[in-house]
């Protein structure tokens, strides 16, 4: 271009702004490695599993249950919080993760191995905001209209629920009566690129339970992260793919411990084949066969993700344990 070289400028920084104005709602990052769970800068871009039953670190003990703390665009997530409140509390020391620094946290379920940390992260954060599943009587908290249950006008005051005038809305308490939690009933988007999808199990054993996964619209794709996949992790990536067609990373349990090989293979295939799921990090309920798998059929695409790993989200870089 030919003129003078602040001309030049004023053009590109108008084609820059310009750009920004058009851009979908994603989350911007950075292509720096990081620095690690303790800090969290616009150029960190990673996930570090708190909670597993796998893995390679020493200092973080091993136990049945699911917590990862998500670090990308410039924000902290802290998703699940495992089984036991003391383990969720050595692994969150020896990855040097400080909990008091935390944007929000989301708790995919109500299964105990998935919130048992929660009384020790609000010992250290007490105000934070949880997002969780809404269900009609849960430890979240919840509430129903008063026209959920039937009524018999022709009953003296004293037998009736409230003298016969029940409050337009009832609510029940939370295991936690004084944590900041919100519920979410349908797939919401929390913040700008970040969106709850919330999805009902239909699985034997598991009927009408919700669940809460994080996905995340990056420049580069969508970020998701799973905690048991009881509605079916096909199911979830489809709702994921509805937002953003590429499918950057998945990580979490996909609840096919139990599963018989020809389902296992099914499902992978489908996430590999029909989703293009760019990098695969199976864990927790996953099981041992679907990890084994994963790692046959995505090849360099599967990631490990045992307890105490950082798997930078980066294409390019190496995740470590710590």
């Amino acid at each position: 271009m030919k003129g003078h070289p602040w001309r030049r400028s004023i053009v590109a920084l108008a084609l820059l702004l310009i750009g920004l104005l058009r851009a979908p709602s994603v989350i911007g990052v950075g292509v720096s490695d990081g620095g690690g769970g303790d800090g969290g800068t616009a150029s960190t871009e990673q996930v570090t599993i708190l909670y597993d039953a796998f893995g390679k670190v020493t200092a973080m003990k091993k136990d049945w249950g699911f917590a990862a703390l998500v670090e990308i665009g410039g924000r902290r997530i802290l998703f699940d919080t495992g089984n036991d409140p003391d383990v969720f509390a050595q692994n969150v020391k020896a990855a040097r993760v400080d909990l008091g620094k935390l944007d929000f946290v989301v708790m995919s379920h109500r299964h105990g191995d998935h919130m048992g940390g929660l009384t020790y992260l609000l010992g250290k954060n007490p105000k934070v905001k949880i997002y969780a599943p809404q269900e009609s009587f849960g430890v979240y908290g919840s509430s129903l209209p008063r026209s959920f249950y039937r009524k018999d006008e022709s009953l003296s005051r004293e037998m009736r629920y409230y003298d016969g005038q029940p409050p337009e809305v009832l609510r029940f308490g939370a295991a936690w009566p004084k944590a900041n939690i919100l519920l979410i009933d349908k797939t919401t988007e929390v913040a700008p690129g970040i969106r709850l999808i919330a999805q009902i199990s239909d699985a034997p054993g598991t009927k009408e339970l919700k669940e809460l996964s994080l996905a995340i619209n990056t420049p580069d794709g969508i970020v998701l992260i799973v905690g048991c996949s009881h509605p079916g992790i096909e199911a979830i990536v489809a709702e994921a793919a509805a937002i953003n067609p590429r499918i950057r990373f998945v990580a979490g349990g996909f609840h096919l411990v139990a599963a018989q090989d020809s389902v296992i293979d099914k499902v992978v295939v489908a996430l590999h084949d029909t989703y293009k799921v760019a990098r695969i990090a199976p864990g927790h309920c996953s099981g041992e066969h679907t990890f084994s798998a994963v790692k046959q059929i995505f090849g360099d695409k599967y990631q490990y993700a045992g307890v105490g790993t950082v798997m930078h989200l980066r294409a390019d870089a190496n995740s470590r344990a710590r």
